[in-house]
């Protein structure tokens, strides 16, 4: 996944499926310029981390 994609995940009111690792999680916030977002899996919100928006894959 690109950046821009991901930004626009993470401000759609529309929840899309979105793995990381073979996890479904939560985009909380995209860093465009560094291409990192902080995500979080969907069953444990308190599990915050910062990854590469290239590890992400929409299903």
């Amino acid at each position: 996944m690109d950046a821009q994609r991901a930004q626009e995940i993470s401000s759609s009111s529309t929840m899309a499926n979105v793995m990381y690792n073979g996890q479904q999680i939560y985009i909380e916030h995209v860093d465009q310029q560094n291409g990192t977002a902080t995500i979080h899996p969907l069953n444990n919100p308190n599990q915050k981390q910062s990854v590469p928006v290239t590890s992400l894959m929409e299903q």
